[in-house]
């Protein structure tokens, strides 16, 4: 599925492509499998990628499957690709390692998973399980909100399917810069795994993705200079 989310005031615009096989596999991306962290609530901070990640309320780092709070993510379509030991492919089936839970804002306020990047990025990957309409990614700049899209922007059947249509590994670009991304529920839960970013836009699978996804972005900045360019009332 490939939308384009246009921009809402200050906002930038989204382009989001979203398969069963999307992993990326384009040169200069960083990838995180996220196994380093802890299981519970620590968070903390990838020497090797640089990501931090921070847990409000009740999200936190699990595994496996808790009926009502969260399922693992379901790998197919080699969604895992690049993502297993030593840049291999995870095995198709249950997500068997770990992963990030948002909990639930509806349960607990202010619940959610932040995610650092050590520097200001324009693509971001994830694998996204059981994608539910209700589940919410959102992008800063800092403190500035650059953009957001929820789980019915990845599918139309956003219901939370827990098998292998359910999950989707999400390749979304920003024509605006973000160093901050933050994932939330209103509620259980928005879970996921084998997280990417990179500041330069990288091609995903498919590669005409990244070529109409590049299009949109110059059209956009094409716009933008136009905008800037228009003279001021009064011929100021």
């Amino acid at each position: 599925m490939l939308l384009a989310l246009a921009p809402s005031g200050a906002q930038g615009a989204l382009t989001i492509a979203s398969s069963v096989g999307g992993a990326p596999t384009a040169a200069g991306v960083v990838r995180d499998n996220l196994d380093w962290l802890s299981l519970g609530m620590a968070g903390g901070t990838n020497a090797a990628s640089g990501v931090t990640v921070t847990l409000f309320g009740n999200a936190a780092t699990v595994t496996g499957s808790v009926s009502g709070r969260y399922a693992a993510p379901f790998l197919s379509g080699n969604n895992g690709a690049g993502f297993g030991a030593g840049g291999t492919t995870q095995a198709n089936g249950v997500d068997t390692t770990r992963y990030l839970s948002s909990g639930s804002t509806g349960a607990v306020g202010g619940s959610r998973v932040e995610i650092a990047l050590p520097t200001a990025a324009s693509y971001f990957g994830l694998l996204w399980g059981s994608v539910d309409g209700y589940n919410t990614l959102a992008f800063y700049d800092g403190a500035t909100l650059v953009g957001t899209l929820t789980g019915s922007a990845v599918t139309p059947q956003a219901t939370g399917n827990q098998g292998s249509q359910g999950t989707f590994y999400v390749n979304i670009l920003s024509d605006l810069a973000f160093d901050r991304v933050v994932a939330t529920s209103s509620s259980f839960a928005f879970e996921f795994d084998n997280i990417a970013f990179s500041a330069a836009t990288p091609i995903p699978a498919p590669a005409a993705f990244g070529l109409f996804a590049m299009g949109l972005l110059g059209l956009a900045w094409a716009r933008r200079r136009a905008r800037a360019a228009r003279p001021m009332p009064g011929g100021q």
